[in-house]
């Protein structure tokens, strides 16, 4: 009888324990959920759920640029096919480069290098990281943009884009209108169109791609545009506005919905280790991330100056100490008192890339978060005194810091970014670039 009393005994004492760590990994959940939840602007840790590629209705878009799948293919191809750069500066430059050399899935559709060199540049190396600029270009030929681009990841959710907002007539832009024909290509917000569409029917001519009748006839392109522009008369249907509707509705569909953060948000509580979560517990409390960082995209739509260095204080091309873009939203609006203060960026799968901030000022995450932790101004032209309200010094251990930077790499990334990318294009070139080195370093040749 004592045998089988203390084997119950033992039976017991192990359920109990076993009961106890489900209950603390179930209260975990809880909490970090509840922390997300504060954080969240409409108080449900759901708002941050992303809609995959495939949820249309779900994914918020322009009511003039509705989204369909033949539009969304169409805006895939033309992404990515090098066939339709032909407004290129010099002859060698014409069909080498895309809408993707400067937006590379790999990359976390970002630039692999400091900078975005589009016409003008030559190579692709294995991540990006190897564009040049080509001989016979000067600088000021060169096709590139004096600020780090943006991540394409779950722009749908941005509701004025640039670092300094100036695209879009609406949101932050309401009651600027009286500045918009002083900035290039910002006149565009008059045409009515969310910021995406707008950015976009700006820049298919910035960035000297063409598309006519002919053209698209030659490369395959023609029912492409009939079926997702039925409605636009034939004259018109075969077009770069008609292009930059479809360019919007794809990038408008690249989403971070495979990221281990999403899945944990769907009901996988599986999908984030211990480790992660406590970092996501850092991120939406101590740290403060989420001050900043809380909307459905992990950024926002607010502007902030963190004094970080500009494009041309480090080694770069076509750059300049009285560049307007290194003011921020001061440079578009005018007005001093928004003077470097930087819209803050989505930052899903930011460890694809190893540049950081408008002027690539940072090689490494880590060196992010431990810029972000002392915040001191690094920029000699903005002293602390200028410094965002939001932007103070954290105390955080060696450990809690090991455990944000644990949510930042692996909680938001997105492991499969390459599904938004096609097998081939109409045109049958290499892709994102096709110049020679390139074709060489991406096994097109």
């Amino acid at each position: 009888m004592k045998r089988i009393f203390y084997l119950l005994l033992v039976v017991f004492l192990l359920g109990s324990c076993t009961k106890d760590v489900v209950s603390d990994d179930v209260q975990v959940d809880l909490d970090l959920k509840r922390l997300i939840s504060t954080a969240s602007p409409t108080g449900n840790y759901r708002s941050f759920i992303l809609p995959s590629e495939d949820e249309l209705d779900d994914i918020p878009q322009d009511i003039r640029n509705p989204l369909t799948p033949v539009k969304v293919e169409l805006g895939k191809m033309l992404f990515f096919d090098t066939g339709l750069a032909r407004g290129a500066r010099f002859s060698g430059g014409v069909g080498t480069y895309s809408c993707a050399t400067c937006y590379i899935p790999e990359a976390g559709f970002r630039a692999g290098a400091p900078q975005g060199v589009a016409d003008g540049g030559r190579g692709f190396g294995i991540n990006g990281e190897g564009r040049l600029k080509v001989s016979e270009y000067l600088e000021s030929d060169l096709d590139v943009q004096s600020a780090r681009p943006l991540s394409l990841i779950n722009v749908a959710h941005v509701t004025n884009t640039f670092w300094n907002g100036q695209f879009g007539g609406s949101g932050v832009n309401v009651g600027t209108e009286d500045v918009w024909a002083k900035k290039v290509g910002t006149e565009r917000n008059r045409l009515g169109f969310e910021a995406i569409e707008t950015q976009n029917i700006e820049g298919v001519e910035t960035h000297r791609f063409e598309y006519d009748e002919d053209l698209l006839e030659e490369l395959g392109y023609i029912e492409l545009f009939d079926e997702s522009f039925p409605e636009i008369q034939d004259e018109q249907r075969y077009s770069s506005f008609t292009a930059s509707l479809a360019l919007s509705a794809y990038i408008r569909t690249i989403n971070s919905s495979q990221a281990p953060f999403q899945r944990y948000l769907k009901g996988d509580s599986d999908a984030m280790s211990y480790g992660e979560k406590e970092g996501a517990s850092l991120f939406f409390g101590k740290a403060r991330c989420a001050s900043c960082h809380y909307e459905a995209n992990m950024g926002s739509t607010e502007f902030h100056a963190l004094g970080v260095k500009d494009m041309y204080q480090r080694s770069s091309f076509n750059t300049s100490a009285d560049d307007p873009r290194n003011l921020g939203r001061g440079g578009f609006t005018l007005n001093s008192e928004d003077n470097y203060k930087f819209r803050v960026p989505p930052i899903y799968n930011m460890g694809d890339s190893p540049f950081y901030f408008h002027g690539s000022s940072k090689l490494t995450l880590e060196q992010v978060v431990d810029y972000k932790i002392s915040a001191q101004s690094e920029n000699p032209n903005i002293p602390n005194s200028l410094l965002s309200e939001k932007f103070r010094p954290i105390d955080l251990t060696e450990d809690e810091r090991d455990a944000l930077l644990q949510f930042l790499l692996k909680s938001l990334r997105d492991p499969n970014l390459v599904r938004f990318k096609p097998d081939a294009v109409p045109s049958g070139n290499c892709f994102p670039n096709n110049d020679y080195d390139s074709q060489v370093d991406l096994g097109c040749i």
